[in-house]
């Protein structure tokens, strides 16, 4: 960067002896100088290109850094905070607005700090010349620097809106690609048109006032940067007159000048381009600003291999700036035993299984994993014992052996016994190419059963001592659900078992069946227990016409 910027005044400098041997017909001198010339511009642009290279190494890794930090703290975020997050919104700050970023810095370090040099060592050689001519051409400076920051704040509130109509249309996208299905079922197509369009113009026009602005500077700063050469060509010519200044002096100091305009002119674009970039900035870092979750205390324990116990003791939670929704619960579930939490929707059961996972914490009470306060455990070590099968299945691209090992360091070995466990082992073989068959995104080229049977599978990879099952079976037809259940079972053997269910027939097994309602446990026994008395679980199983098991 400094052979590269050192250039510019011997240029203005050759430029001078230029332009008067042109003029005089002095051809000889002409080629002279004119070799000078090009052997400069030849090393400048050697080092133009070693300074470009260089420094993009850096730059770029700055903003690769910036993103997979802001992935990290995107994973660490509280969950029901992450809920509240428009997935196509974060898409586009973790790329485009990451890219933004990382595209101003590569520039601020390529292109604005050479042009700051260029113009510093410029202006320098021209008050070397002649300081008089040097001051009338400064004082034009502040003219130029108040009009490029009111236009930069400008542009910068405009880029930010740009940018978020362009995070409500990525939004937009996303929830209409996964809903093209219901859309068509409903006819609603003109509907979702309509929307999109909307979203659309919302966005032209925003975009449509940054460019404005943009395009508004230009003339403005271009009329004063030619009112300043006029003004200088001007005064000039009254240096030359007065004998302050020689032809040849003033001809170099034309050429320094001109050579002012184009580092002017990207300080300008960059400027801009930096105020769109702190935008993007400000976007990003408000990832970072989401609630994180609580990290383990400072002397958490591991967690030797647990039998499964569980004890939920007089716990009470509820989400910020909502009513209870678990109240004073207290619930033991011995080792290897099935427990099945039934209740309608909204009771509080899937908050149990994200307190008893850690997701959240209780905010009155304790509960304990073999006698020990998972509070004082280590998320990771508690995780890793206790296994989820959701009721929707999210299942990563990529191969069935990946989608079963889940980042485990697993052999081949381990998923097939996992595989086989949860009656998945037939169908992956008679896949393509079996555990190495590639799933789409989302696993669409799997059935609804096959897909629940791959989460069995990752579930009880891990050999884990609690199984929490989350209506596993609620979206399948008889025959998926005969497979699905008899992995279930397989999976479930010499575990401790949570199960939330709506359909009540797939828990009459079970050892103890927990009523909950209004995030308070209303009742519990055995499925004959409760049916034979009058309560909240008979009254849910008539309305499912569901007898006890001692009924003929």
């Amino acid at each position: 960067m400094f052979i590269y910027v050192s250039c510019w005044p011997i240029l203005a400098a050759l430029a001078g002896k230029l332009i008067p041997a042109i003029g005089g017909g002095e051809l000889e001198r002409v080629l002279k100088v004119m070799a000078q010339a090009l052997a400069v511009f030849l090393i400048q642009k050697i080092a133009q290109f070693g300074q470009d290279t260089f420094l993009a190494g850096p730059a770029l890794q700055v903003g690769k850094d910036l993103r997979s930090n802001l992935f990290r703290e995107l994973q660490q975020t509280q969950l029901l905070s992450l809920k509240k997050l428009s997935t196509g919104d974060i898409t586009y700050r973790l790329t485009e607005d990451a890219d933004r970023v990382a595209e101003v810095i590569y520039k601020t370090i390529q292109d604005t700090t050479p042009s700051i040099l260029q113009l510093t060592a410029v202006f320098v050689y021209m008050c070397w010349l002649d300081w008089q001519l040097s001051l009338a051409t400064i004082l034009l400076a502040p003219i130029v620097a108040t009009l490029v920051s009111r236009f930069g704040a400008r542009v910068m509130i405009a880029a930010e809106n740009s940018q978020q109509e362009v995070s409500n249309l990525a939004a937009l996208l996303s929830e209409s690609i996964h809903g093209l299905p219901l859309v068509r079922a409903f006819a609603a197509e003109d509907w979702l048109q309509n929307r999109f369009d909307s979203k659309v113009e919302k966005h032209r026009q925003s975009r449509y006032k940054t460019l404005k602005l943009l395009a508004l500077q230009h003339p403005v700063v271009g009329f004063i940067e030619a009112l300043g050469i006029l003004t200088v060509f001007g005064y000039g010519a009254l240096r030359i007159q007065a004998g302050g200044l020689s032809g040849e002096g003033f001809s170099s100091y034309v050429a320094g000048l001109l050579m002012l305009i184009d580092p002017i002119s990207h300080l300008t674009i960059n400027f801009n381009e930096l105020r769109q970039g702190q935008a993007s900035l400000k976007r990003l870092f408000q990832i970072g600003q989401q609630p994180k979750e609580l990290e383990d205390k400072a002397n958490a324990i591991s967690l030797e291999k647990p039998k499964g116990h569980i004890s939920f003791a007089d716990i009470s939670f509820r989400y910020q700036n909502q009513t209870s929704t678990i109240s004073n619960f207290s619930l033991n579930v011995e080792p290897g035993k099935i427990v099945a939490l039934v209740g309608p929707s909204g009771a509080g059961k899937s908050t149990l299984f994200s307190l008893l996972l850690r997701f959240n914490r209780v905010q009155k009470g304790y509960i304990l994993l073999d006698g020990i306060d998972i509070s004082n455990l280590k998320s990771n070590e508690i995780r890793k014992q206790i296994a989820i099968v959701p009721q929707v299945v999210n299942i990563f691209s990529g191969s069935i052996a990946e989608a079963i090992s889940f980042g485990r360091n697993a052999s081949e070995n381990q998923i097939i016994k996992a595989a086989k466990l949860a009656n998945a082992h037939d169908f992956i073989m008679s896949m393509p190419e079996g555990y190495s068959t590639t799933l789409d995104e989302r696993g669409t080229n799997l059935s609804g059963g096959q897909l629940q049977r791959l989460a069995i599978a990752r579930a009880v990879l891990g050999n884990p001592a609690v199984l929490l099952l989350d209506e596993a079976t609620s979206a399948l037809d008889a025959e998926a659900e005969e497979a699905v259940q008899q992995g279930i079972q397989q999976a479930m053997a010499q575990r401790t078992v949570l199960v939330i269910a709506h359909r009540l027939s797939t828990v009459q097994e079970a050892d103890q069946i927990v009523v909950i309602e209004n995030g308070v446990k209303c009742d519990s026994g055995t499925h004959d227990e409760l049916m034979s008395r009058a309560g909240r679980y008979r009254d849910l199983c008539e309305r499912q016409l569901i007898r006890s098991n001692t009924e003929e």
